[in-house]
């Protein structure tokens, strides 16, 4: 399967990609199946089952919220977040709610909105199935689906087509100009064509739009991570959610930038990545507006280590020119996100929290080594340090929620990013650990570990310390 890079880079809300931005998508798509056959009017009722992690965490990662919204014909890149919880408490209050925006139908909590919190899909740990009915009862439209990761959604069919027992032969589509499918291919395809990974990556993404418009959504992107910055910079306040989390990305901010700062020392650019990185989760954890990078969990590492560059790594560029190395960073980070999502998950509720913060970690150290002049090997060399100290970190959120030890991992992550970057190029010939290796290891790993380790709350820290 190839990938474009807005799959991985996708603008959406808080607090998760596979558990508010999937779900909103699926429940888009299950209408949109409706209203193709003409039906929506006719729709009486509809239920949504949640399965798996979906279940298990989906309160405390705002998946009820998203699901509501979602019925509305709300779309994550487009809806207002602050707009979403007044519009579920007054669904809530009235038992009503507008399908599509098109037709009125009953909505009750308890009945049509179900957490199975003891069952899982076959197919994947984020599995929904929903259903339509007419007002005599019969079914009108039944349909699954599953959130895999980054806001990226399939349905029953799709699902099946994607493992490897229906998946023997890989077709490699003509229209693709560089196909890959790991890093070796990537680095073959550099020295061959002489082409750097953001070059390849460029190539393939205008398959889907033309070269302005690529450059135009890669910007955006960056606006909407950068907005995350500077929203969480300034905000105060506790986090939603009952664990009295405090935001701290203010004080952090202006503790190491402050001259005689409590913080403020020859550590002052990595003190600023953690309040980046912080600052970027906080609003996550609030229901804002984030970009999956590749996921909303990790959603702070790849903005925060960009910003690191852009101000402390650059100096008198033009606007040109500071463009270019975001859209060079972008791209790099994208085409190893790319290679995760290809060969093993960017799903936490699969591989624990190493597909999310590592491979963030992974994607970003790739990217920054990129702009700070590495050629391919050190980029792969760079994106393989960072997951190779990464491997085996479970997704153990307390509470459910997106908060601990979620948002200080971003932070963790974003500094091993910038250090697996500098290693990479302070060294001189071949590595004995591959990049593709390191990605089968992970997978191997994710596949290993246990699932109360992955996104259940029901492992870890999840029941080590009690949530107030």
């Amino acid at each position: 399967m190839n990938y474009s890079v807005f799959e991985v880079f996708r603008i959406g809300i808080g607090p998760s990609s596979s558990h508010t931005v999937g779900p909103m998508i699926a429940v888009n798509r299950f209408l949109l199946e409706i209203e193709k056959r003409g039906l929506i009017k006719q729709v009486a009722e509809v239920q949504i089952h949640l399965f798996g992690s979906l279940a298990l965490t989906g309160k405390g990662h705002g998946t009820d919220y998203a699901v509501i919204a979602g019925l509305v014909g709300a779309l994550p890149d487009q809806v207002d977040p602050a707009s979403i919880i007044p519009l579920v408490e007054s669904i809530k209050q009235t038992g009503r709610l507008m399908l599509m925006n098109t037709i009125e139908i009953p909505f009750d909590f308890n009945k049509h909105l179900v957490f199975h919190n003891h069952q899982s899909l076959p197919q994947h740990p984020n599995g929904m199935i929903l259903q339509a009915f007419y007002d005599d009862g019969d079914s009108l439209h039944r349909n699954s689906y599953f959130s895999i990761g980054g806001g990226a959604v399939l349905d029953e069919q799709e699902i099946l087509r994607t493992t490897k027992t229906s998946a023997i032969v890989k077709e490699t589509p003509a229209s693709t100009p560089f196909w890959f499918d790991n890093a070796a291919d990537l680095l073959r395809m550099g020295n061959e064509k002489n082409l750097s990974i953001a070059e390849i990556v460029w190539g393939n993404e205008l398959r889907y739009q033309n070269a302005q418009e690529t450059r135009s959504k890669l910007l955006r992107v960056w606006d909407v991570m950068n907005a995350s910055i500077e929203r969480g910079l300034v905000t105060e306040g506790m986090l939603p959610g009952g664990l009295k989390v405090k935001r701290r990305a203010h004080l952090l901010y202006k503790q190491a930038s402050t001259v005689g700062g409590k913080l403020s020392s020859d550590f002052q650019s990595m003190d600023m990545v953690s309040a980046f990185a912080i600052a970027v989760n906080e609003e996550n954890a609030c229901g804002g507006r984030v970009v999956t990078a590749p996921t909303n969990g990790s959603a702070g590492v790849i903005p925060a280590v960009l910003s690191y560059f852009t101000r402390f790594c650059q100096q008198q560029r033009t606007k040109t020119e500071i463009e270019d190395n975001i859209i060079k960073f972008l791209l790099t980070a994208a085409g190893i996100g790319m290679l995760y999502k290809k060969n093993a998950s960017i799903s936490a509720a699969e591989m624990g929290c190493q597909g999310e913060i590592g491979v963030s970690c992974s994607m970003a150290a790739a990217g920054l080594a990129a702009v700070l002049g590495a050629n391919n090997e050190q980029i792969e060399n760079a994106a393989e340090i960072a997951m190779e100290h990464n491997l085996g970190m479970s997704c153990d959120p307390i509470g459910g929620l997106v908060q601990i030890p979620c948002i200080e991992r971003n932070s963790m992550g974003a500094v091993k990013a910038i250090n697996a970057a500098r290693l990479a190029m302070m060294h001189e010939g071949g590595h004995i650990v591959s990049l593709d290796a390191v990605i089968e290891t992970m997978r191997q790993t994710g596949v290993d570990m246990q699932s109360k380790y992955k996104e259940t709350a029901l492992g870890g820290l999840a029941i080590n310390v009690v949530a107030c």
